[in-house]
């Protein structure tokens, strides 16, 4: 193993990112994956750069991709999660909010994740201790903070809390909006920008263990600091699941104060 995981989380997510910035603006394949949800040919060929990445470093490793499925041994202790595109209908409607998330859990913890964004030249990466961010070679620590107000919610189905919990009632509280500004950026990108204090706060709904999607944005908030649990103040993957990670306790006891109040 002559590369790091850190490193190679990194390299794989800068390979997909790659892929994402070269295809866009041209004529995107879509390929169905139900009714209601769709694959584009980038998501494909950046989730087949990212995967040569790891298996020709780590060819032992088990990979769960978002497009490709899990591959590799059944009860690997290490598994690379792997979102290729997280932000397919904003890219398809040419919309740069994107982000490309890689993952390595061993055993029940991310060791190291990194989240690129293509088109910004950023990559968000931790080793599980510490979070930095990567921009022309050179790295800086993260640092979280509330200071915009900011919050990330997340209004993409499925609801599996609904009508116990809907994250949309959050913004028809009026103590929301005496405190808080929601933005819906509909990429998990906005869970990394919380490390980076760019939100104050990020909330979904969900079933997350070994998500491809939040597996990332999760190392590098909970390695930058920030206060991470499910929708009702739960330890992660527990009870009701969900996500609430906030800059700061402070901002995580007034939402979970908000959504309370809200779905009593």
């Amino acid at each position: 193993m002559s590369i790091t995981d850190e490193e190679l989380a990194l390299t794989a997510a800068q390979a997909g990112a790659a892929v994402v910035r070269s295809m866009w603006g041209t004529s995107l394949t879509r390929f169905a994956k139900s009714a209601d949800d769709f694959a584009t040919v980038a998501d494909i060929e950046a989730e087949k750069a990212i995967l040569d990445v790891i298996r020709t470093a780590r060819p032992d490793d088990a990979v769960t991709g978002e497009e490709s499925g899990r591959t590799g041994r059944d009860g690997a202790e290490r598994m690379w999660l792997v979102d290729p595109l997280c932000g397919t209908r904003n890219y398809a409607a040419r919309t740069m909010l994107v982000a490309v998330n890689v993952a390595l859990r061993v055993g029940s913890t991310i060791t190291a994740a990194a989240c690129a964004d293509p088109f910004a030249g950023e990559v968000f990466w931790t080793d599980g201790v510490h979070a930095y961010v990567r921009r022309d070679a050179v790295d800086e620590p993260l640092t979280p903070s509330a200071e915009s107000r900011l919050v990330d919610v997340n209004l993409d189905p499925p609801f599996p809390n609904a009508p116990d919990f809907l994250a949309a009632r959050l913004l028809a509280d009026p103590s929301f909006a005496e405190r808080f500004h929601p933005r819906v950026v509909s990429t998990t990108l906005a869970v990394a920008w919380v490390a980076t204090g760019r939100r104050a706060a990020y909330v979904t709904d969900g079933r997350l263990r070994d998500s491809v999607h939040f597996a990332s944005g999760i190392a590098l908030c909970q390695a930058a600091g920030c206060v991470v649990t499910g929708i009702h103040g739960e330890p992660l993957h527990t009870g009701a699941g969900g996500l609430v990670v906030a800059a700061d306790r402070e901002t995580h006891t007034a939402l979970l104060e908000i959504i309370a109040r809200a779905h009593r």
